[in-house]
């Protein structure tokens, strides 16, 4: 041990009361709350970008109780997939992450074998029906159906949501995945230049690439993740040592995700605008998702589907021989996000029996009239406009596009509806049906606007065709 000489004790003694003094003092404490995002997965939005971007976060952190003198260290990491966050939450490097059901039960899985636990505390946003992820082919290709992909090279994320999709659709047609396609990992930012020039055949991935890639005009997507009936869902995690200790905090956290909710519901062309600026994904495409009639819904609630799909995603997880003993009815728990609607003033259940998509409310740009039957509904971005323009039928929009266009003026895009998966597309990829009556309807594959065209004796025809149709009906 050692002796401090007797000269220096009245010293030692004063200085090691005045480090008692100043703890005693209630020297803040700092809580760290370090949150991963995926910026350019746009339905993460109100799981960071936005709570960021419009600083929600500091709005709702507590400053009361045991957090009456604490100072919060907020830190934001983005990345493009799930896997790499994962790592740093698993190394404790982040406290929460959002991510898709599939990175998600991997992020479970991982944590578990740490000898730790992670917590699925909300949904951000997902589709019951299976939209979001989604399979592109260039632009130019032949290839109009999944069917047509056997024997051939598919690229996607590995361990993506993306990746749980593309075997399960490769299942759904009786085929090996080892043996009837070649499957090979590709990230979305190498898939892009490789679809424009015609390096690959096919690429899976998540949101928002398969519609990116369709609106920069280097693919059309030829399958979409409703046909697998498998519905997805991206969410928010959270280190289950990190929810004991400052339960408050992750409640806080929801709070704001639920305030950017409320934000881009209300305005969703100015917020998208806002995801463009940041990501640099057109706010075009990131309308397609955030505005009226989504491809996917905004969702803060755990229902039934959503838990289903995360137990189809840990199922997924042995078809790539990750075994594992992560359970879903443990692995999610709900109770911070239902804290966090109490305390917003909102009912929980109530949203959970919901399933509606955000409501169109408008007029028709070209009547005037409430647009009532949305199932052919279809819309117009004008660039310089900060509203969409909405129409009750694709007639109507395409009639007041041919006025845009000879008045000059340019469009982000024209948006129509599927008829059968009742999901959003992008009209320029789409397929149409003129029926007998001459009435237009909408359609993801050729093979389906076909069989329509049969029963209904119709006529195919692309977009380009379609507006070739109507030019020669208005001349």
């Amino acid at each position: 041990m050692t002796r401090i000489p007797t000269p220096f004790k009245p010293l030692a003694a004063l200085a090691l009361a005045l480090a008692f003094t100043l703890q005693s003092a209630g020297a803040a404490e700092t809580i760290r709350v370090a949150i991963g995002t995926q910026d350019t997965t746009i339905n993460c939005a109100t799981g960071g970008l936005l709570i960021r971007e419009l600083k929600l976060l500091e709005k709702y952190l507590p400053h009361d109780g045991k957090y009456k003198d604490v100072q919060y260290d907020i830190q934001w990491k983005n990345f493009t997939s799930g896997a790499p966050l994962t790592n740093e939450m698993v190394a404790g490097k982040l406290d929460i992450g959002s991510m898709a059901d599939f990175p998600g039960s991997n992020n479970g899985a991982a944590f578990l074998k740490a000898g730790k636990r992670s917590l699925f505390i909300t949904v951000l946003s997902g589709s019951t029906l299976g939209s979001g992820n989604g399979i592109v082919v260039p632009r130019q290709s032949n290839i109009t159906s999944l069917a047509e992909l056997k024997g051939r090279t598919i690229s996607v994320p590995f361990a993506s949501t993306a990746h749980g999709m593309l075997l399960r659709a490769v299942a759904s047609q009786g085929w090996d995945p080892q043996k009837d396609v070649t499957i090979t990992t590709q990230a979305p930012e190498v898939a892009g230049p490789a679809l424009q020039a015609n390096k690959i055949e096919a690429h899976a991935d998540f949101v928002p690439f398969a519609e990116l890639f369709e609106h920069r005009g280097v693919a059309r997507k030829i399958y979409d993740g409703s046909q697998a009936s498998a519905p997805t869902y991206h969410g928010s995690l959270v280190s289950e040592e990190y929810a004991r200790k400052y339960p408050e905090v992750v409640v806080a956290f929801l709070r704001a995700a639920i305030e950017a909710d409320r934000l881009i519901a209300a305005e969703p062309e100015k917020y998208s605008e806002l995801i463009e600026k940041v990501t640099g994904i057109e706010a075009a495409v990131n309308y397609l998702y955030h505005g009226p009639l989504g491809l996917q819904t905004r969702d803060f609630t755990w229902k039934p589907e959503y838990r289903q799909a995360l137990k189809t995603s840990i199922a997924t997880l042995k078809l790539l021989g990750r075994e594992s003993t992560l359970e879903a009815d443990s692995f999610i728990d709900d109770r911070y996000i239902r804290a966090a609607f109490k305390q917003a003033g909102l009912n929980y259940d109530t949203r959970l029996a919901n399933r509606d998509k955000l409501a169109l409310k408008a007029n028709d740009a070209l009547t005037g009239k409430p647009i009532t039957d949305v199932q052919r509904a279809a819309a117009v971005w004008v660039q310089g406009e900060p509203k969409v323009r909405h129409y009750a039928s694709i007639e109507n929009a395409l009639v007041d596009l041919r006025k845009i266009e000879a008045a000059g003026q340019k469009t982000r895009a024209v948006y129509v509806h599927d008829l059968m998966h009742r999901i959003k597309l992008l009209a320029p990829t789409s397929w149409y049906v003129a029926d007998a009556k001459g009435q237009l309807s909408a359609f993801l594959q050729k093979d389906a606007a076909n069989a329509y065209a049969a029963a209904n004796k119709g006529k195919v025809l692309d977009f380009a065709g379609l507006q070739a149709s109507l030019a020669k009906t208005v001349n």
